[in-house]
């Protein structure tokens, strides 16, 4: 059974990564499940990116909702969240971690915003598997 604290980060992620493709018609709830699968199949690789939910969210420089510098990271740090999108975070969380929702990702662990300025260094020369939404999907496995 998954702890709550696991549940708690794993939807604090989603909300700091996805909340803006909520009201989105090409992202919605597909955005939110497209994230939490990048976490799951990190955590099933069992590699550097860590050994739980909390390990991988937060890893440093991997979710950028969790860098100290992003404007995300105030919201994502806060005692409490009761907005209902943050309740529906945690329904999400929850079916990820409950093997609910499948993987639209196709096994990616890695994504990036199309709304940033070029390419991050580590997606030159990789092949996307699918975009969903505003992000778009890299499975590159343990390099």
């Amino acid at each position: 059974m998954w702890e709550n604290d696991e549940i708690e980060i794993l939807a604090r992620t989603l909300y700091g990564e996805a909340r803006g493709e909520y009201y989105k018609q090409s992202g919605g709830l597909g955005s939110f499940i497209a994230v939490g699968n990048v976490v799951i199949n990190r955590l099933m690789q069992r590699t550097w990116f860590g050994s739980s939910v909390i390990e991988v969210c937060k890893k440093p420089w991997q979710f950028s909702c969790w860098n100290p510098k992003d404007p995300n990271f105030k919201v994502v740090s806060q005692d409490r969240l009761t907005d209902s999108l943050f309740n529906f975070c945690k329904k999400v969380a929850v079916g990820l971690l409950m093997k609910n929702w499948p993987d639209l990702t196709k096994g990616s662990d890695h994504y990036h915003s199309v709304n940033i300025e070029g390419l991050p260094k580590w997606a030159v020369n990789q092949r996307p598997q699918i975009q969903i939404g505003q992000h778009v999907f890299y499975k590159l496995g343990n390099k």
